[in-house]
This record gives structure tokens, sequence and C-alpha cells, in this order.
């Protein structure tokens, strides 16, 4: 008997750009001291205070069956936050609660496409992306953002792709994960008309927006007349440290937010009770906890640009936000790829190539700032003195 394509294809027969982390993580586990600067987890965990209120609402008996579109408490504190960042009025009802930013973007992207339809997404882009569209039966189509120009999107490309394609669905990220970009209101702006153009769904996927370093985050939603044509997906996970707990959510239109509520009643019926309490309470702690748990990035990123700063071998994309740095290793006459398997073998130093996030990221690698100020400093000094014993020919 055979599997069905759409399971089989997910990744589009490779490994969704993960081998050098594998890799990485294999050497670790067997005992090596690898510094891993790949995955967007955090180095400090779940502050004890949410943890408390998630325990004291396990005690308390929230441990059944929640309710599936999330609790109250949650949806509302969701839509307050949303409010209160984007300026445009979201009830709880505009508010479904999900599993995590991952089954919201797979949710989000069920509710907009039927089997054979294309969904576009910028590239660079976060690796999940296209075996997320692939996985609801679309075809993935990427719309290249280049470096020289800071990775933002230009709305001819996209204009052109969505009429190409015919495209129904449009993914954006900003604050972007791999490239630290944030979309300028100009890049917003000519998004925004390009989906009104061409009747395209816009999915913005906004899981960073409390890591915002220059620049000012915008939602798409806010913008003229793309309130009904746009859903939001957004998370716990990078805003408080919160990314075992898996709280996610899309804000939408009512309607279609009823159909995800259906979605979730059919696949994963719900998050647990006792999590929502808890993030229930983060966020009712206000801005100040997202700004502690973003502050260690912003202080890299300070750190990361001196550094930079005392060579010329490699050069930094705008480091808006996020908790990624991506770096340009071309002048090493490398790929990303051969450059981050060198460092892992030569320094024990993992980074993630910039191919594993599309085409238009080669000869970059993304380094995240995800180990204490020490360590991380020792990393990216060690990484930039390889770089250069490459690009001047010494033995490296």
């Amino acid at each position: 008997m055979e599997l069905s394509q759409r399971i089989t294809q997910i990744t589009g027969g490779g490994s969704g750009g993960w081998d050098l982390f594998f890799r990485a993580r294999a050497l670790k586990d067997a005992g090596a001291p690898i510094i891993e600067l790949t995955v967007g987890e955090h180095d400090i965990r779940t502050s004890t205070d949410i943890l408390e209120a998630m325990h004291n609402a396990a005690r308390s008996g929230h441990t059944g069956y929640a309710a599936i579109p999330g609790t109250e408490g949650l949806r509302a504190a969701v839509a307050a936050r949303i409010t209160a960042q984007s300026g445009v009025p979201t009830s709880a009802r505009n508010v479904t609660i999900t599993p995590g930013g991952q089954s919201a973007l797979y949710a989000s992207h069920l509710a907009v496409l039927d089997t054979g339809d294309t969904g576009l997404f910028i590239d660079p882009y976060y690796a999940t992306y296209p075996g997320t569209i692939r996985a609801v039966g679309g075809i993935p189509h990427t719309v290249p953002a280049d470096a020289g120009r800071g990775f933002q999107p230009r709305g001819a490309d996209i204009d052109a792709a969505a009429k190409a394609t015919r495209a129904k669905s449009l993914l954006v990220n900003s604050p972007n994960n791999p490239t630290g970009a944030v979309y300028a209101r100009d890049s917003l702006r000519d998004i925004a008309q390009t989906c009104i153009a061409n009747d395209m769904w816009l999915i913005s996927d906004e899981v960073y927006d409390s890591q915002v370093w220059e620049g000012t985050h915008i939602s798409p939603r806010a913008l003229p007349d793309m309130a009904q044509r746009t859903l939001v997906v957004g998370s716990m996970s990078k805003s408080h440290a919160m990314t075992g707990s898996r709280v996610g959510w899309v804000c939408g239109p009512e309607d279609v937010i009823d159909y995800l509520i259906t979605l979730s009643t059919h696949t994963t019926y719900g998050v647990p009770g006792y999590i929502q309490d808890a993030a229930t309470y983060a966020l009712g702690q206000g801005q100040r906890v997202e700004e502690q748990v973003a502050a260690p990035f912003r202080r890299r990123r300070a750190l990361t640009q001196k550094l930079l700063a005392q060579q010329n071998v490699v050069h930094a994309a705008p480091i808006q936000g996020a908790m990624y740095v991506m770096l340009d290793i071309r002048a090493t006459g490398m790929t990303g790829e051969e450059f981050g398997d060198a460092l892992l073998d030569a320094e024990q130093i993992a980074v993630m190539p910039g191919e594993s996030f599309g085409a238009a990221a080669a000869g970059h690698i993304r380094v995240a700032m995800t180990v204490d100020d020490d360590a991380y400093v020792d990393a990216i000094t060690r990484l930039l003195g390889f770089a250069a014993r490459l690009a001047t020919g010494a033995p490296a």
C-alpha cells in the first residue's frame, strides 16, 4: 500500500533544510562541546511566575477538555494585545487559539487554499513555509527579496508572481526569520495593494512582533481595506519564552475564525486549559515582560555590531528585528552550506546555512543569538576569525 503524496511530499523530497542542524545535534548528544546558534530557542526558560500560574491552574482542576476556540479569557487577552499593538479594534470573536504558531500557519493556509492552489511566500523564508503549503495541498511559490535591498520585498515582484501563478494567498513575516528585516511601511503598502489588486488573502506571521530593534512593526491588517483579507498568526513562544507550551493564535474576520474553530474540533481539539490560563496570566503582565524577554537579543545585537565593525570580511544584513543575524560570508568563497559544515568541523560552532531558507539567502548563514553573552561573543569572534582565514587563504 502507498501513502498519500500529500504526506510524503511535505518537504519536497528533501530534509527541509535541517541537515546541518541534525548533524550538530548528533555531535552534541555524543558529548562534543557544540555551541548551537541554530534554532530560535531562548537561552532563558519560561519565567517561574508563569509556570506557577500554570501549576495553580492545573491543581485547581483545569485539566479536562478546554474550550476549543480558546478560553474566553485568553481570546480576550490576545484581542486586547492585538488592538493595542496594531490599532485595529479586535474582539475575542476575531481570535482562535491554536497549539503554537506553526499550527496557526497550517490552519490559515488550509482556510484559504484548495488543492492545487498556489500560495506565495517571500524568499528567504522560515524553513517550514513551503512544507506547510504542500501539506494543505497547495503549490508553494517563492518571491525573492534581494539582499542588496536589505531583504525588503518588492510589490512589483509579488504582483508579477501573483499574475503568473494566479495565486490565492501570500505569506509574509515581519520581523523576519531568517533575515532580521522589519518590513518598511512602503513595502507593506505595496504588499497590501498587490493583494487587493490580485484578490489574494494575506497571511501575516507576526510571532516576532515584540522583537523590534530598528524601525516600527506594522501589522498589514491595519492598512486600508486589509482587515477583511488578512489572517494574522501570533504566538506566546517568542514574546514570553513559552516555546514548549505551544500557544498560538489566528486573528482574522469572524466568519473565517468560525471555520477555523470547526477545523480545531476535527484536528487538535483545542489547547490544554491550564496552559491557556498561564498564557492569560502572562499577557496580563503587560509589555514590560515582553521587553524583558527581548532584552538579551537587543543586547547581543549590539555586541554583534561591535564585533562586525572590527573586520571587513563578513557583513550583516540590517539587524532590525527578531533573534537572528543574517551574515554574508561570500567573501570566503564558500556557500552557506559549505561554510556551516566547515565551521562546525573546525570550531564546533553550529549555524544555519542561508540555503536552508531559500535561494535568495545563498552565500549567507543565519546566526541565532540564543546563548549567553560570553559564549555568544566567543562564538562570533571565532566565527569571524575563521572567515578571515578562509578569505586570505590561510589554514582554517
